[in-house]
């Protein structure tokens, strides 16, 4: 059983606190996604769990074994950086079996779990080639081989795609997702791209400022955002955010309204013209933006949609989040 439980977890750099009471749950074989903004503490959280910094307060447990005096080398799980960090003197295969071979493991055994890792990753036929002879994918794959062979209880994965393109991004979200499923071991995973959290996570992990803002499943995350900053940092684009006093429509008051882009047309009930500034097409969508009051927003239309210097928006008030002026706190 490979769960990960922080209880109370709390980090200060310089009498600053960058972790700020942190408690969560990550149950055996759940892929969890950290994600927010640079800064948030994500990483930092990462890396306390994996040991490499320390606890000021609280306590780390894996497999419900408190570690939080425990070596990194002796915690059984296995860090993906984002770098890379592989050995470029190193063919592949050696890259792979280096953690083995300093843990003094046999060589047959070694050679039987380098080729089972690039059986699963499509490395074979580069086994005897050098980093500097693979493309940006590849040597990612490299890094994954290197941390499967280890066969460890939990896998940290620190923004492992950022040096990619859009395209192998793409492709390399499929192959971890698939890795996770084959391996079936617990994935910790940290990133700053909410369509990464939102398409890989069995469950996302919102942070900002140190802070658990929502942890839940993709969808909830989504469709039931507990603020504004969840519901502002999830969408693309953002959720629109408007005064409850620039809004012709009768809500609460010290209240500010929330409506996601794709919801401002074609929703029956609350009708608003709106002057055109900018109109954006993305392929097979098109983003309008326009002012409601002094409250700046946009509608996601489909690409044929047909507009001059005004837009007819046709608003569903289902479709409407309430959040408190003050606290950003949702109001239900």
């Amino acid at each position: 059983m490979s769960n990960v439980i922080l209880k109370n977890v709390t980090k200060i750099y310089d009498k600053k606190s960058v972790i700020n009471n942190v408690s969560l749950e990550i149950k055996d074989k759940e892929f969890v996604v950290l994600v927010g903004a640079s800064g948030c503490g994500k990483s930092t959280l990462l890396r306390m769990i994996a040991g490499l910094e320390d606890i000021t307060d609280g306590e780390i447990l894996i497999d419900d074994k408190v570690v939080n005096n425990i070596h990194p080398k002796d915690r059984d799980i296995a860090f993906v950086f984002q770098s890379y960090a592989l050995y470029p003197h190193m063919t592949v295969r050696e890259n792979i079996a280096f953690g083995l071979k300093m843990r003094k493991v046999d060589k047959a055994t070694i050679e039987k779990k380098v080729l089972e890792a690039a059986e699963i990753l499509d490395l074979g036929e580069y086994l005897d080639r050098k980093p500097k002879q693979l493309s940006g994918g590849q040597r990612q794959r490299v890094a994954l081989g290197r941390a499967i062979v280890r066969n460890p209880k939990v896998f940290l994965m620190d923004e492992p795609l950022s040096n990619l393109d859009a395209k192998l991004r793409v492709q390399m979200r499929s192959e971890i997702k698939k890795l996770h499923e084959k391996l079936q071991t617990t994935f910790i995973y940290v990133t700053h791209d909410q369509t990464e959290a939102l398409t890989m996570g069995d469950r996302v992990v919102v942070l900002n400022n140190g802070t658990i803002q929502q942890a839940d499943s993709p969808e909830e995350i989504y469709n039931n955002p507990s603020n504004m900053f969840v519901a502002g940092f999830v969408g693309s684009p953002q959720m629109n955010f408007i005064d409850s006093k620039d809004f012709p429509y009768q809500t609460r008051e010290n209240t500010v309204v929330g409506i996601r882009p794709e919801n401002m047309v074609n929703g029956g009930g609350i009708k608003l013209t709106v002057d055109v500034e900018i109109t954006e097409l993305l392929g097979s969508e098109k983003i309008v933006y326009f002012n409601i009051g002094k409250n700046k927003c946009s509608a996601k239309l489909p690409a044929d949609y047909i507009i001059n210097d005004k837009l007819e928006l046709s608003i569903n008030p289902k479709d409407i989040y309430l959040f408190d002026k003050t606290t950003g706190n949702r109001v239900f």
